[in-house]
Formats: structure tokens, C-alpha cells, sequence
């Protein structure tokens, strides 16, 4: 009997994988240059992680993780989003006391039980950035800038960024209230998450996605309508930022994320082009100033943000950049020259030249279609006559075109050739 992978779970393919290979390329580089460095959490964490940082009323909670009793008898949940790991190892090492401000990212899978969908599945992955130890609005726009960058640099087209602001532990709860009164106004129109969120997490009602509940929400107060003076400079602040920095974005009062943690700034990429389906968010983030404390660590302020490189793949075009393709590929003739072949593999790949061959004794032919299938820049032909004369016969795929290489002292004049055209 065939055994298939896991609903909600699919395998990458390397016919796929160049694109990822290309966004996190882009990703680290980008990284490196706004001063981030890697952090690798567990996939598995206590339970109690989550439900303290995420919320214990959320969804994500509630319906959505991989929670299991290990034999110890501890509840252990595969981690649904990155930045409540990323806090509690910042906690554990003491982190604070070895640098004012901390800025990390992560790369890593992370894991829902839910309804999978176009561009949402049960393991799905993300990169993600933390940024603690600063309440400056500026580094929340400089992480906003650092996203805009990746996205241009994997040529993202029609992707826009929604701004809004959650408020702070002053004004958060007299918004809670307002938009409460006017949910329970409304309450007949909502459907059985949403008349449910309204007494546990009203917030949440604005994120629902139902038809029905948009429309019933379309005229409910906003959280810029009631934040404290302090929650506006810092909010302006943001805003300023992002001009200086020429992000352009939108104000978009209906972003209140999926996770409780959210305070002040919170974000979202939207793809308006692309086949996406309703899943068009690609990044999201936001200010949590509070949950490193929550979390039993100093009061210390947070910032992050988190795409999923699935939806953002499906967004960018195929680029022939991505392809890995030989630049060399030996077609031999005879015992000789395979055993010269393998030599001079094993040469040029210590030298991160990408070199091929075909295995087993096929006709030349044969082998010249693989070089073809492989999409090889060069064949290097070798029959035994060519080993005992010291040359290649070093044929460009694309023009035809045939020349001798004289390797009697060695590669150099083979891999100057190659290296000359890679560069190109």
C-alpha cells in the first residue's frame, strides 16, 4: 500500500526549490544589511508558551495547534508561529544584559491544524525578524523598509503595505469597550466565530474574512479614533520613518492580527496582484512591547514581523537565474578517459565549479542529451586518444561551436575558460 505525505503537508521538489533557494538568498542578504543575525529555536515547545503569548481565546489556540502529552506527562505543542519561541529563548539566555538592542531572524516551519487552502497549509514556512530592547517608532519603520527590500529584491510586483495602529495598555481597553457596544449592536449579522470573538476577543471580529461580517463591520469604530496622545507621536513617528526611508504604504483600520501580543504598530503585506486566492497576505507584524514581561523576561519592547515564503514563491515570476544547472558536463569515451573525467571532477568541484557526468557506459550521444537535459553551458568531450594527448575538446552548447584545451599542466586553462563565460 503507497503511503502519502500528510494532509496539509507537501514535499518541495527541486524543480521548486531554486525559487525558495532565491528568497532566502535575498532575505539573508537583506538581513546582513539592517544588522540581523540568525537565531534557531526548537520546533517543540511547552505548551504554555503559546497559550501566554498567543492568546488562550485565539483561534490558533483554541482549534489550530499540534498539542500532544509527551511520556513525561508535559503538554508539547509544534510551534505555529516563530516570535513566541524567538522571546523565550531571548528570556533564557538573558539576553538584555548583554546588548541594548537585539535583532534576530529566523528561518523554519512551523505548524496549524487547519482547513489547508491555496497558500495555506498545515506545515507552512516562514522568515521571520525580532527586534527587541528599543520602543523607537524609527526601528519599526526600519523593519517595514528591511520587508519592502526583500520584496524588491525577489521582484515582487503588486504588493502593498497596510498600516495601523493597536493602541497601548492606556487606550487599547476604551477601544475593547467601544467596539464591543457596537458588535453587540450587530450581533445578529455575525456568524458563530465572530458572535463568539465579540465576548472573548472582539478584535478578532475584524479580521474575519466572512462576507457577512465584513459588511456587518464595515462602520465599526477604529482604533486611530481613540488612542492616547503618546500612542499617536509614536504612530506619527512610524509614518515619518517610512517616508524617509520612501516606503510608501496605506492606513488600514481593519489590521488587528491573529495573535493577542499586538500593541502600537501592526502591518501587513498585501498581494493586490497574483493568484493568491484569499490567503493575499504575505508578511504581517507589529509592535508587542509587553510580551517579553508576560513572558516572565525584563519589560523589555519588541518589534517583528513574519512572511510566509509559500505565498511569496507564488508571487514571483520563473527566472532562469534559479535554475541549477551544470556549467561543465564530461562526456567520456572509454576507460581512460573516465577515469580522467572523475579526476578532473572531483578538481573543478573543489573550486565550486558545478560539474557533471553521466554514470555507466553510454554512447556519446547518449550522453550529449543528458548534457542537454541538464542544461549544461559546456560538454567537455574525452575519448582515450584526448588522455594520451592532454586535451579537451570543449564544445559550447548554445553556439555549437568546438575548440581543443590544452591540459597537459593541469585545469588552469579549463576552468579560466569556464570561469570567463560564468562570468559573462
Amino acid at each position: 500500500m503507497k503511503i502519502e505525505s500528510v494532509r496539509g503537508m507537501n514535499d518541495l521538489l527541486p524543480e521548486a526549490s531554486a525559487k525558495w533557494h532565491r528568497v532566502e538568498s535575498a532575505a539573508r542578504r537583506t538581513f546582513a544589511a539592517f544588522g540581523y543575525r540568525e537565531v534557531r529555536t526548537p520546533i517543540i515547545e511547552s505548551t504554555e508558551l503559546f497559550v501566554r503569548s498567543v492568546g488562550e481565546t485565539t483561534d490558533i489556540v483554541e482549534k489550530e495547534t499540534y498539542t500532544f502529552t509527551d511520556r513525561n506527562g508535559k503538554s508539547l505543542t509544534l510551534r505555529p508561529e516563530g516570535t513566541a519561541g524567538i522571546v523565550r529563548a531571548y528570556i533564557e539566555s538573558n539576553r538584555h544584559t548583554v546588548e541594548p538592542v537585539s535583532k534576530w531572524f529566523y528561518v523554519g516551519p512551523m505548524y496549524r491544524h487547519e482547513r489547508p487552502q491555496k497558500g495555506r497549509y498545515r506545515e507552512f514556512f516562514q522568515i521571520g525578524a525580532e527586534a527587541f530592547g528599543s520602543d523607537d517608532p524609527w526601528i519599526d519603520a526600519e523593519q517595514l523598509a528591511l520587508v519592502a527590500e526583500i520584496l524588491a529584491a525577489v521582484k515582487t510586483p503588486g504588493v502593498e503595505l497596510r498600516l495601523n495602529s493597536l493602541g497601548c495598555a492606556t487606550c487599547r481597553p476604551l477601544y475593547r469597550a467601544t467596539l464591543t457596544r457596537f458588535l453587540d449592536g450587530v450581533a445578529d449579522r455575525l456568524c458563530g466565530d465572530c458572535q463568539r470573538r465579540s465576548a472573548t476577543n472582539p478584535l478578532r471580529t475584524l479580521d474575519c474574512k466572512n462576507p457577512g461580517c465584513i459588511e456587518a463591520t464595515a462602520s465599526a469604530p477604529t482604533t486611530i479614533e481613540v488612542l492616547c496622545d503618546a500612542c499617536r507621536i509614536h504612530f506619527a513617528g512610524v509614518q515619518a520613518g517610512l517616508a524617509d526611508s520612501g516606503v510608501s504604504f496605506v492606513l488600514e483600520p481593519r489590521i488587528v492580527r491573529g495573535l493577542d501580543y499586538y500593541t502600537h504598530t501592526t502591518f501587513e503585506f498585501v498581494a493586490t496582484l497574483g493568484d493568491v486566492g484569499a490567503q493575499n497576505t504575505v508578511c504581517g507584524g507589529g509592535r508587542y512591547d509587553g510580551l517579553v514581561a508576560a513572558l516572565g523576561g525584563p519589560a523589555v519592547p519588541g518589534v517583528g514581523f513574519a512572511f510566509g515564503i509559500e505565498r511569496l514563491v507564488s508571487l514571483i515570476a520563473d527566472d532562469d537565474a534559479d535554475k541549477q544547472t551544470p556549467l561543465i558536463f564530461f562526456a567520456t569515451m572509454g576507460d581512460a578517459a573516465a577515469r580522467f573525467a572523475h579526476r578532473a571532477l572531483a578538481t573543478l568541484r573543489r573550486t565550486s565549479i558545478a560539474a557533471e557526468c553521466d554514470y555507466g557506459t553510454k554512447s556519446l550521444k547518449a550522453q550529449l542529451r543528458r548534457a542537454g537535459a541538464l542544461g549544461a553551458i559546456f560538454v567537455a568531450i574525452v575519448g582515450d586518444t584526448e588522455v594520451g594527448r592532454n586535451v579537451v575538446q570543449l564544445k559550447n552548447m548554445a553556439s555549437g561551436e568546438q575548440t581543443e584545451v590544452d591540459v597537459s599542466s593541469g585545469l588552469d586553462a579549463l576552468r579560466a575558460r569556464l570561469t570567463d563565460t560564468a562570468h559573462l
